[in-house]
């Protein structure tokens, strides 16, 4: 990790409840500039839900703080005829602002929800966990069985239960739709509340399709998931952290890096993610006081359906070295879906596990090519 650009004592998270949001024509290549209203003077870095939409030729959009390098790692990959959604976290510039450049040459739009932030003074910190499934409506786990009706919601217990402390005052899922009947999106907030004018997942007919959120926890523990289509719609909710005044983790952004490549042969001889196989990449060696990493995972390439887990590996890097190690056994959580022929993006919040080694497994019969750009990490204060 390079470039710290905050005290590790101070970055914490302070989820909103109500987002704010941006929509604006981005022609190509172009940046747009834009205040992030409605939070304090001493924000590290900014929680968005960044939705492309109206595409029209493959492109991609990087977010940045204002004032800063912009960098060739990507956000959110789309194609033509995509609503492409990925959670971002993104420095604020010291005049409030944030950058989101469209690298493509025809124009989209974009759709930026605040979802929350974290500042240099005392908060919540972060606890990462081992990802698990509380929530498939095709199965009935965690709530009725059966899709989520059209404009219907459903209400999820997650502090107080399988890990998560009553304290808890806001949780990180990756939340999954499928089978849906038509174009739509998805909305999570805390129980108690009304539904925000904000989506977290947007879908088209048919599409199965992933993206991570950070959504503040009632006072009942429960949250909220809203279909905010007119038709039905399975879904997917998977807890892989949470936020507490006892966690001991605080985020820390770094100057945005490719981590790997699996298409660069300089950087990774080894070619695709052959099918079934996994890759793990050693952060925690590199920051032994990192519990997790945040990063944007993509996958391109795909020549059919399939899904990415990512996950904490239970050996040690001299197990590895020494070839003593045991295949590890991949939970059952998706954070990346795709179909053939997409490019599909997912911010993933990585635990390193006891041993800071982190698995990459293609949950799929094709071979991918993986993307992972680095943007932050939790450390422990």
């Amino acid at each position: 990790m390079e470039e710290r650009q905050a005290d590790p004592t101070f970055a914490m998270c302070r989820a909103l409840v109500d987002g704010a949001q941006l929509s604006s024509f981005v022609g190509g290549p172009f940046d747009v500039r834009a205040v992030v209203a409605g939070i304090p003077a001493d924000v590290a870095a900014v929680v968005l839900n960044v939705t492309a939409t109206n595409t029209s030729t493959a492109g991609f959009v990087s977010a940045y703080a204002d004032g800063t390098e912009r960098p060739t790692t990507s956000n959110v990959n789309y194609a033509a005829g995509d609503s492409v959604p990925n959670l971002v976290i993104v420095p604020v510039g010291k005049n409030g602002y944030v950058n989101l450049y469209n690298h493509s040459d025809r124009g989209v739009d974009l759709i930026a929800d605040v979802t929350g932030y974290f500042t240099r003074s005392s908060a919540n910190g972060y606890t990462p966990t081992d990802p698990t499934r509380f929530v498939d409506t095709r199965e009935g786990l965690g709530t009725s069985r059966g899709m989520v009706p059209g404009r219907g919601q459903f209400g999820v217990q997650v502090a107080g239960t399988r890990g998560i402390p009553a304290g808890a005052r806001a949780v990180a899922l990756n939340v999954t739709v499928t089978n849906p009947r038509t174009a739509g999106f998805l909305t999570v907030f805390p129980s108690g509340q009304s539904a925000p004018n904000t989506s977290n997942v947007n879908f088209s007919g048919g599409q199965t399709i992933a993206n991570s959120v950070i959504v503040p926890v009632g006072a009942d523990g429960r949250i909220i998931v809203r279909n905010g289509s007119w038709d039905p719609a399975d879904a997917i909710v998977d807890v892989v952290g949470y936020y507490s005044p006892d966690s001991q983790s605080a985020y820390i952004p770094v100057r945005p890096a490719r981590d790997l490549d699996t298409r660069d042969a300089s950087q990774w001889p080894s070619g695709s993610l052959k099918a079934g196989r996994y890759l793990y990449s050693t952060y925690g060696e590199e920051d032994p006081t990192a519990t997790a990493m945040v990063l944007n995972t993509t996958v391109t390439n795909t020549t059919g359906a399939g899904y990415l887990t990512v996950s904490p590996d239970p050996n040690t890097l001299w197990q590895y070295q020494n070839k003593t190690h045991t295949p590890p056994i991949a939970p059952n959580s998706s954070n990346l879906n795709w179909t053939a022929g997409k490019t599909v993006p997912n911010l993933v919040q990585a635990s390193t596990g006891a041993n800071g080694i982190v698995d990459f497994f293609n949950r799929s019969g094709n071979n991918i090519d993986l993307v992972i750009d680095i943007f932050g990490v939790y450390d422990r204060h």
